[in-house]
């Protein structure tokens, strides 16, 4: 298995390592979110008489334009994390049965950028969990 040397369960223990991070890192953007949308909503109004919710003010919307600016940064990244977990445990398995082709493969699939269809999965879905842990 010339250029290869992976142990299974050294790759299942930096998964689990990962899927903890990712699930803080989730954590900390769900935190964020929050956050900077309070902000945006407290931020000021502009004043003087108005029916119903006060409209929003300049620091509001600046706020709210920064929050839509760095949404699809915060999804590449989930989806880049997702990929290259995913990528880990297919080339790790294919490794496993002795497909290093397949494996090769696999890695270098898990090493592009995410795709739009990818980074847009990534907001419907909630967690990642690693998907299925190399045998």
């Amino acid at each position: 298995m010339t250029g290869w040397d992976i142990r299974p369960s050294g790759v299942e223990s930096v998964l689990s390592l990962v899927v903890l991070a990712a699930e803080d890192l989730s954590k900390g953007v769900r935190g964020y979110g929050e956050s900077v949308e309070d902000a945006a909503l407290h931020a000021g109004t502009i004043s003087g008489p108005y029916c119903g919710e006060a409209p929003a003010g300049p620091v509001g919307a600046a706020v709210a334009d920064f929050i839509a600016d760095t949404q699809q940064r915060i999804r590449f990244m989930a989806a880049r994390t997702k990929k290259s977990m995913d990528g880990t445990v297919k080339a790790t398995t294919e490794y496993i049965e002795g497909d290093l082709a397949m494996a090769a493969r696999a890695q270098c699939e898990a090493a592009k950028a995410p795709t739009p269809a990818e980074i847009r999965a990534v907001g419907q879905k909630s967690g990642h969990r690693g998907g299925e842990q190399p045998r």
